[in-house]
C-alpha cells in the first residue's frame, strides 16, 4: 500500500554507498546499573537498519533519551543502548561523544558502507527541542538521506524530526513509521462496523479531545479507569474516596448528552473492584451504586468486563487506548487483561492498542503478537487519530 502525500518508503530510497541519518526512537528503560530492561523499541527498528545495511548504506542514527533539558548529563548517556543494538545486530556501533561536533562529524566520515554509528543523546542540546536551525544543519550535513522511524516523536517539531527534513532532499520512511501511517490511516476511512473504540487512564482532562474525535468515527465507546469515575459522578454516582476530577464534571455531561444526540453507544462500568487505596492487596467487587464509604474504585468489576468483552466480540475494528484499572498491581489488573485477551481472540477484527501503557498490557498478557498493531507511539496515535497532522509526518512529504 503506498503511503500518502507522497511519502517515499525506505525501500524507494537511493541509498546504497549513502551516508543515511535515521531518527529511530530509543527512548528506552534502563535498570539502576545501566541496562536496557527493555528493548522493544530497539528491536521495533530492526528491520530499517537491517534494509540499509543490506543495500551498503552508511547508517547513522540519531535518537534522545529522558530529558536532560538540553544539558549533558551522564544517567542520559546512549551507551547502553548502542551496547544493545551491536548485539541484537551482531556487529559495531560507534557511539559518538556528542550528537553534533568535530567528533560526531569524524565518526561519520570515517563510516564505510553496511557501518552503524548513533549519535550521542539529541537532548544533550537545547537545539533538538526547539528545532533550532543551526542544530538542524548541523544534523542534515552528516547525511545524505534521511530516514525518520520514530514515530513515537512524530507529534514534536523537534530538529530531528522537522528541521533536517526541511534541509534534506532525499527524505522517507522506515519501516515502523510506514506501518503506523498504513494502519492508523485505517482508523480514518472506511472501517468494518461495529466500530468500538476502548478509553482507559486517570483522567478525562487528558482524553476528551479524543473521545470527540472518535465519538465522530465510533459506534461505541467503552470507558475504564479511573476517568470513568468522573463520568459515573457526571451522572450522579457517588463514587466514596474514588479519585474525580470535579472541574470535569461538565465536561463529562456534556460528552454524554452529544453521544446521546448522536445514538453513539457508551458503555460505563456498572461494577467497580474497590479497596482502601492504592497500597491495598486485595479489592472487592461492588455495583457501582454500592461503594462503601472510604473506598476507591481501582479496576472494573467481573459484569463490567463481561460487557466489555461481548461489545469487543460484536465488533469488527477496535482501537484501544488506556488501562481499566491499576493494572501493575495484581489485585487490579483483571479489567486491562481481559481486554487484552478479548482483542487477541478476536480473529475477524482489526485490532489497534494505542501505545503507551495499552501496549506495556499487551505484552505483559503475553497477547501483543495475536492483535493487528501495536502503535510505538502513545501521544502521538492519539493525535494522529483525531486526525490532526502531525510535523514528523508532515516534513516527510515531497517538496
Amino acid at each position: 500500500m503506498p503511503l500518502p502525500y507522497g511519502i517515499r518508503h525506505v525501500s524507494e530510497l537511493p541509498v546504497e554507498g549513502k551516508r543515511v541519518l535515521v531518527r529511530v526512537d530509543f527512548n528506552v528503560p534502563l535498570t539502576k546499573d545501566r541496562k536496557v530492561s527493555d528493548d522493544a523499541r530497539i528491536v521495533a527498528t530492526l528491520p530499517t537498519i537491517r534494509h540499509l545495511i543490506e543495500r551498503g548504506a552508511r547508517i547513522v542514527l540519531c535518537s534522545h533519551l529522558g530529558r536532560p533539558d538540553g544539558q549533558v548529563k551522564p544517567e542520559y548517556s546512549l551507551e547502553p543502548v548502542a551496547a544493545r543494538l551491536a548485539a541484537l545486530i551482531d556487529q559495531d556501533v560507534v557511539l559518538t561523544d556528542e550528537p553534533v561536533g568535530d567528533g560526531a562529524r569524524k565518526v561519520v566520515g570515517d563510516l564505510r558502507d553496511g557501518q552503524v554509528a548513533l549519535l550521542e543523546n539529541l537532548r544533550f542540546f537545547a537545539g533538538e527541542e526547539a528545532n533550532d536551525e543551526g542544530f538542524a544543519r548541523a544534523l542534515a550535513s552528516y547525511c545524505d538521506v534521511y530516514v525518520n522511524d520514530a514515530f513515537g516523536t512524530a507529534h514534536r517539531a523537534h530538529a530531528s524530526t522537522v528541521g533536517v527534513p526541511a534541509i534534506v532532499a532525499d527524505k522517507g520512511a522506515g519501516f515502523v513509521m510506514a506501518k503506523e501511517i498504513e494502519i492508523l490511516s485505517r482508523l480514518l476511512g472506511d472501517v468494518d462496523r461495529p466500530y468500538l473504540a476502548v478509553v482507559g487512564g486517570a483522567k478525562v482532562s487528558d482524553k476528551i479531545e479524543v473521545l470527540d474525535a472518535l465519538l465522530t468515527r465510533v459506534d461505541g465507546i467503552a470507558i475504564g479507569g479511573a476517568m470513568a469515575n468522573t463520568f459515573l459522578k457526571a451522572q450522579g454516582k457517588d463514587l466514596a474516596k474514588s479519585r474525580v476530577e470535579e472541574d470535569k464534571l461538565p465536561v463529562a455531561r456534556n460528552f454524554l448528552r452529544k453521544a446521546s444526540e448522536a445514538r453513539k453507544t457508551v458503555y460505563l462500568p456498572t461494577d467497580v473492584i474497590v479497596a482502601d487505596g492504592l497500597d491495598a492487596t486485595t479489592g472487592t467487587a461492588v455495583g457501582i451504586d454500592a461503594i462503601p464509604a472510604g473506598q476507591m474504585a481501582l479496576d472494573i468489576g467481573p459484569a463490567t468486563i463481561e460487557t466489555y468483552r461481548r461489545a469487543i466480540k460484536e465488533a469488527r475494528t477496535i482501537f484501544w487506548n488506556g488501562p481499566m484499572g491499576v493494572f501493575e498491581k495484581a489485585a487490579f489488573a483483571n479489567g486491562t487483561m481481559a481486554v487484552a485477551h478479548a482483542m487477541a481472540d478476536h480473529k475477524l477484527a482489526l485490532t489497534v492498542v494505542g501505545g503507551g501503557d495499552s501496549a506495556a498490557a499487551v505484552a505483559k498478557a503475553g497477547v501483543a503478537d495475536k492483535v493487528t498493531h501495536v502503535s510505538t507511539g502513545g501521544g502521538a496515535s492519539l493525535e494522529f487519530i483525531q486526525g490532526l497532522e502531525l510535523p514528523g509526518i508532515t516534513a516527510l512529504r515531497p517538496r
